[in-house]
């Protein structure tokens, strides 16, 4: 099963494609679309629609996590987020990819086992758990790969419960 994290932002969205193989998960790849901070608005957005539709087509995943929006503390930021969010969803269910959200409370806890791990936390845990190139640095890149392993990880939960 090949899983797509995404991490929303309007200046950069992180994804990842992790493949559960057996019992072990792979980084297939990972990174981050970055728009143009200087471009208008929606050109951004399109942007952003444009790239992701274009690694969706070229890895095509089995499902897809999203982070949640849950608590923002910069105002200023919640709306493009939230657009940007709703432009991803759009481009999910255009590609007819199933896809979970997970608030970043759920995804700290099931990676670190603390909902208020910070992100150098989660970076250790999320190595822990899957190898990870040296070049991956950005946290919205990290933070990807941490949705995707908690999918997996609640994947395989759910199959020891049947």
């Amino acid at each position: 099963m090949l899983i797509l994290g995404i991490d929303p932002g309007i200046g950069i969205t992180g994804y990842s494609f992790v493949e559960i193989q057996k019992n072990k998960l792979c980084l297939i790849t990972s990174g981050s679309i970055q728009t143009d901070k200087t471009a208008a608005h929606p050109k951004r957005l399109l942007e952003l629609k444009n790239d992701l539709d274009y690694l969706i087509k070229k890895y095509k995943p089995d499902c897809a996590c999203v982070e949640q929006l849950f608590f923002f503390k910069n105002q200023k930021t919640i709306i493009p987020v939230a657009q940007a969010r709703g432009v991803i969803l759009v481009v999910l269910e255009e590609n007819k990819i199933p896809m979970y959200e997970y608030t970043p409370l759920v995804v700290k806890q099931t990676i670190t086992g603390h909902g208020r791990a910070d992100k150098s936390e989660v970076k250790v845990m999320v190595k822990n758990c899957i190898e990870i190139d040296e070049k991956v640095k950005l946290d919205d890149t990290i933070d990807s790969i941490a949705l995707a392993v908690c999918h997996a990880q609640c994947l395989r939960f759910k199959e020891e419960i049947k």
